[in-house]
């Protein structure tokens, strides 16, 4: 996990602002949330593991699942998930790999990242706070 130094740290803004500007670019809440806080996601790359552009979100005014929740961002960061190779082989392409790879475990949660992924995730981390602020 790589943390980026980011102008959208500490910003309050609207869920539904955040979601109507960063979804059509492939922007994502995040699988892991729960009603107070939870996760803007980007995947960049499946090269070598997934690499996501994470965006913390805690919801500061009612809870992430409402309409009209006002949330606070934290500090992006940039991240490697890599998943075991060889498993559901027979299933190597498109959204049927999807299907399986949405329930294995990374084996590593935390893998470092490419280079040039930590170049590209700054440069779509400016995009944002351009988006947003």
């Amino acid at each position: 996990m790589i943390p980026i130094t980011s102008e959208l740290e500490n910003h309050v803004l609207s869920l539904y602002e955040i979601e109507k500007r960063l979804k059509p670019l492939g922007y994502v809440i995040g699988g892991n949330w729960d009603y107070e806080q939870g996760t803007i996601d980007y995947k960049m790359a499946d090269d070598d593991g997934y690499q996501f552009i994470r965006i913390p979100i805690t919801a500061e005014q009612g809870l992430l699942d409402s309409p009209g929740v006002i949330v606070r961002l934290g500090t992006p960061y940039i991240l490697t998930h890599k998943y075991e190779a060889g498993i559901d082989t027979f299933a190597d392409n498109g959204v049927l790999q999807g299907s399986f790879n949405q329930f294995q475990e990374p084996v590593e949660p935390d893998a470092e990242v490419p280079d040039k992924y930590v170049e590209k995730g700054k440069k779509l981390i400016e995009h944002v706070e351009h988006l947003l602020l």
